[in-house]
């Protein structure tokens, strides 16, 4: 089944074409990225498998044009892929959050975009970006079924005592306020590919994920099914991250709000765009921004990754506790990939836990899998790395044909 997975930002999307012949077999046919759309010139990046990659600069008014784009270039008779639109069988998306009206993927009807427009008072960065995306391929590819894949729904496991704040209860009972946790394709994903790598049985197992990039989160996985992450009502909370402060004293909100004479959005602007590595570095949301200037002495990108380790490592701690005991520890996403003095230095916090870390190995040649610890340690801790869109592509297969039975 060909299947194209696509990820809506605001003014970008991501894309992928599978060729998916069950869960483990697949061919990665073509992917790419459309960025600045809305923008007075967009630009679409964009590699088939085996073909020389282009990027091209052009007029992207909305995302109906930028999935127009997409297509064009997947049936460009040089760099594409496809001899006809009716090739491809199915299209699958990323939604960020589902709230409680989805515990799974589905199939997209009425129904579940009327799901996910509720959900946009949550999350007013991410679901109408991918409303608009479902919308663009309405309008491209009205025959295709299209699927949505949620990044709360892995996290639809946690205990109540796990999901709830404790507010008045009618904050819950009328807006449904509570921990949704984010990321939940990739925790999925890595959790089971590390416990396979590991030689662990995931359905009777301790794990722990870090998916650390510009947006992180830690997930504690046990037997299988997240029972906890550092994310909550939306993707601020947890730990310091690229433009995201992460979890702070909730009176300081008030408190700069009263001495700034701040609106709301102008509140929350500071606390998504402007903190994070941002704000307590003063220079760049990139980490590897920041490595670079610690390496020059900037005392400021040495705190600010000094507060990342920690902000980590304390997660890491809480998730042991409650899950009372870890078996693996999984970093992935684009920091948790390649940034081995992070790994280090995480992981030499944790000797306690018996963890006997490989200093070669997590110094050495960067896999998509590869254990950082040596054979006789107590806890494992894998690198692997992370595959969102063979999730969506196997989900969306799934319930494509379940459909058609």
């Amino acid at each position: 089944m060909i299947i194209l997975v696509l990820n809506c930002g605001s003014s970008s999307l991501k894309y992928q074409l599978l060729d998916m012949k069950n869960d483990n077999v697949y061919d990665l046919l073509a992917k790419g990225l459309v960025e600045r759309i809305g923008m007075e010139v967009g630009c679409i990046k964009h590699q088939a498998a085996g073909k020389q990659k282009i990027e091209r600069e052009m007029p992207i008014a909305d995302h109906t044009v930028g999935i127009k784009a997409v297509l064009e270039a997947l049936l460009d008779k040089e760099v594409g892929v496809l001899n006809s639109l009716e090739d491809i069988e199915a299209v699958g998306h990323r939604v960020v959050h589902g709230g409680e009206e989805f515990f799974c993927s589905a199939l997209i009807n009425e129904k579940v975009v009327e799901g996910i427009r509720k959900c946009c008072d949550v999350a007013p960065l991410h679901n109408p970006a991918n409303l608009l995306g479902i919308e663009a391929v309405n309008a491209a590819l009205p025959s295709v079924p299209q699927v949505a894949v949620f990044d709360t729904a892995f996290h639809q496991t946690m205990p109540d005592y796990a999901y709830l704040y404790a507010l008045p209860y009618t904050y819950y009972e009328k807006y449904r306020v509570r921990r949704y946790g984010f990321h939940g394709t990739s925790h999925k994903y890595v959790s089971a590919k590390g416990a396979e790598f590991a030689g662990i049985d995931l359905k009777n197992s301790k794990i722990i994920t870090c998916h650390l990039g510009n947006g992180s989160s830690v997930t504690a996985v046990q037997n299988g099914k997240s029972v906890d992450t550092s994310m909550g009502f939306t993707p601020l909370e947890g730990m310091i991250m690229g433009t995201r402060c992460g979890s702070l004293d909730p009176d300081i909100v008030t408190f700069i709000m009263e001495k700034e004479n701040l609106t709301p959005a102008q509140m929350s602007k500071i606390m998504n765009k402007q903190s994070g590595f941002l704000g307590l570095s003063g220079l760049s949301s990139d980490a590897r921004d920041l490595n670079d200037a610690a390496n020059a002495g900037n005392a400021r990108a040495k705190v600010t990754l000094k507060k990342l380790t920690y902000d980590i490592t304390k997660l890491i701690g809480a998730y042991t506790a409650a899950m009372n005991g870890v078996d693996l520890i999984v970093f992935t996403g684009g920091i948790g990939e390649n940034n081995p003095r992070l790994r280090r230095r995480i992981c030499e916090n944790l000797t306690y836990l018996g963890i006997k870390f490989d200093y070669d190995r997590n110094a050495g040649e960067k896999a998509d899998e590869m254990m950082i610890t040596l054979p006789d340690s107590k806890v494992k801790v894998a690198v692997i790395a992370t595959n969102e869109e063979l999730m969506i592509a196997r989900d969306t297969m799934h319930i494509v044909l379940d459909s058609q039975e």
